[in-house]
């Protein structure tokens, strides 16, 4: 098969460049708009529009806009998705409706509370639309890979090329997403073609040239076995064969990013959301010590930092109730009452669950209690 990536078109940045409300790398700003993110480690390159806002997200995947607005989200001319609702992070599972539905509805962990998580992985292993459009944009990330930690990277580069190829009139004006993993992923699949026409090097890198052809392989000498014999400058049979090969190896298919990967991705880029959450919660007191004697009902509080906490729901359990009882709570109140039943010595972790009514997620939070 001719490697079609090869053949270049190029279109001005002129579309781009017009484009208002990019971010700056820090995206501050002194207007009274919020700023999100694409998943937690970022998605640069992608041309966002809102209600009332429009740029390109930067190196954080940041983007603007006012909340109750919906967030419409292109790579270069290609859609990907619109209409989702615009938040502090947006993440892939954000993208479909059917998903944002799932997501409202926890399941319960083997310590019996209620727990986000699990409903995640579900998602993620069986969403055939979440695992396509996950690997075509893991696909477009320059480095090829976000294994250690980045977010995707697309660069201006790729958007010329993406762009160039929807040009193609063999090629559809957008990507069907919700089609089988094995037709998304087939070696003619309208993702494939358009990846093959990306290079993922400068472009005068060797790479992104054609290769030679078979005729200029076999017409070529073969390399002399004595290196005093070589010709400087003249490309042999061997060079043209490395050459040939090296150029394959580069092109880029969806075969490089398999469904784990892509569910990996997501796990990660999921858990590092959850735990951002996470880290703006605590609890008053994360200690407590109390005599035996004293069995009058006591309060935990469940603080956030620099803001009210604004619980939607709360639980809690008590992972020794011998010693220590989770007697009531209160979303409205942000608190836990609990009471010492046991003896001297005793002990026992109360688990404060609770979620924050701006996301789905549950956060748990320990407090230790000890009997004196």
């Amino acid at each position: 098969m001719k490697l079609v990536h090869l053949t270049r078109w190029f279109v001005p940045l002129t579309a781009l460049l017009t484009l208002t409300g990019c971010l700056s790398s820090d995206s501050s700003g002194s207007d009274d708009t919020h700023t999100g993110r694409l998943n937690y480690h970022g998605l640069s390159g992608i041309t966002y529009t809102t209600n009332s806002q429009t740029g390109e997200t930067n190196a954080a995947g940041e983007f603007r806009y006012y909340p109750g607005e919906t967030l419409s989200l292109k790579v270069g001319n290609l859609p990907i998705i619109e209409n989702v609702p615009a938040d502090r992070f947006v993440s892939f599972l954000d993208f479909q409706p059917e998903l944002r539905e799932a997501l409202r509805i926890p399941a319960v962990n083997s310590l019996g509370l209620k727990d986000h998580r699990q409903v995640e992985r579900d998602l993620i292993t069986s969403n055939t639309e979440l695992s396509n459009r996950t690997r075509f944009l893991l696909a477009l990330t320059w480095a090829g890979n976000t294994n250690d930690g980045k977010g995707i990277d697309i660069r201006p580069r790729v958007i010329e090329q993406l762009n160039a190829a929807l040009a193609s009139p063999n090629l559809p004006d957008m990507l069907d997403f919700t089609v089988s993993p094995e037709v998304f992923a087939a070696s003619d699949s309208p993702a494939n073609q358009i990846l093959r026409r990306i290079c993922f090097h400068p472009a005068d890198d060797r790479l992104c040239g054609e290769p030679p052809t078979q005729q200029e392989i076999d017409n070529a000498e073969p390399r002399p076995e004595d290196d005093d014999d070589l010709e400087p400058g003249k490309r042999y049979k061997e060079d043209l064969e490395s050459l040939r090969d090296q150029i394959a190896a580069a092109v880029r298919t969806l075969a490089d990013v398999d469904r784990e990967q892509a569910s990996a991705y997501l796990r990660r880029e999921l858990n590092s959301i959850s735990n951002d959450y996470g880290r703006k919660y605590a609890l008053d007191p994360y200690l407590a010590s109390h005599p035996a004697s004293d069995t009058a009902i006591k309060t935990v509080k469940v603080t956030k930092i620099n803001g009210q906490p604004e619980l939607a729901e709360i639980e809690a359990i008590s992972t020794r109730p011998a010693d220590v009882q989770a007697h009531s709570w209160s979303w409205q109140d942000a608190g836990v009452e609990y009471f010492v039943a046991g003896e001297a010595g005793g002990e026992a972790e109360l688990l404060i669950n609770f979620r924050p009514s701006d996301t789905y997620r549950w956060i748990t939070k320990p407090i230790r209690v000890l009997i004196d």
